[in-house]
């Protein structure tokens, strides 16, 4: 029986950019001479399309608006990235490492652009483990909707049956129950517990190790195609 397809969510599960998308979210806010908002505000739109982000802390803007946020985030994280530099959580790399040398494929799914997650994962040394990455700028509908998820089925050939989307948003574990995956959702990034139940996380874990062995649980569920 070959090994299954693990999706991962990027901040918040496979790296810490908390403080640099926080920090980012705060000076964008700031420039734009828009209305305060929390560490705690910012931090809970981390996983939503960056234009979804200021929508949610700014919901009476105009079109244009959500734009020049947009475009002035994007300046400026460019900036911080280079002084705050996002580090990968705790075991994140040793079991990306050992889930691949057991045969799983490994895969992201990300809100933030295909340019920064490739040079992110080849910052915190994760590139190698990672067979496939999608940005928000690779899928017309993101998260919560499945298209990133079942473009990553399309092109690397598994089934949904055969899938299993790590995460730390309701996002990400509804962007998994939307195309029909199993889910497992993380507790040491932006999320909550109770968020990740409400969303129907099939699995949580509180440490990132835990993961190979929900990973091989998983293996031992029969695989369901469809025969026409």
């Amino acid at each position: 029986m070959r090994k299954r397809l693990i999706i991962f969510d990027f901040d918040g599960t496979l790296g810490d950019t908390r403080r640099t998308t926080v920090t980012t979210m705060q000076m964008t806010i700031k420039e734009l001479q828009l209305p305060e908002r929390s560490d705690d505000e910012c931090a809970a739109t981390i996983g939503l399309p960056l234009v979804g982000c200021f929508k949610a802390l700014f919901p009476d803007l105009q079109t244009e608006q959500y734009r020049l946020c947009a475009e002035t985030y994007r300046r400026i994280f460019n900036e911080n990235q280079r002084a705050i530099k996002p580090q990968a959580f705790p075991h994140v790399v040793e079991t990306l490492t050992a889930l691949k040398e057991q045969g799983f494929t490994l895969t992201i799914a990300s809100s933030r652009s295909h340019a920064s997650l490739s040079e992110l994962t080849k910052g915190m040394g994760i590139s190698e483990s990672i067979s496939y990455l999608i940005g928000a700028d690779d899928v017309e509908r993101a998260k919560p909707e499945p298209e990133p998820v079942l473009n990553t089925l399309s092109t690397m050939g598994y089934e949904a049956s055969e899938t299993l989307v790590v995460g730390d948003m309701a996002v990400d574990i509804l962007m998994g129950v939307n195309a029909g995956a199993k889910t497992c959702g993380v507790t040491w990034g932006n999320g909550t517990r109770k968020g990740l139940q409400k969303a129907g996380a099939d699995f949580i874990i509180d440490n990132m190790e835990e993961l190979i062995e929900i990973a091989n649980k998983f293996c031992s569920i029969p695989v369901l195609k469809l025969i026409f």
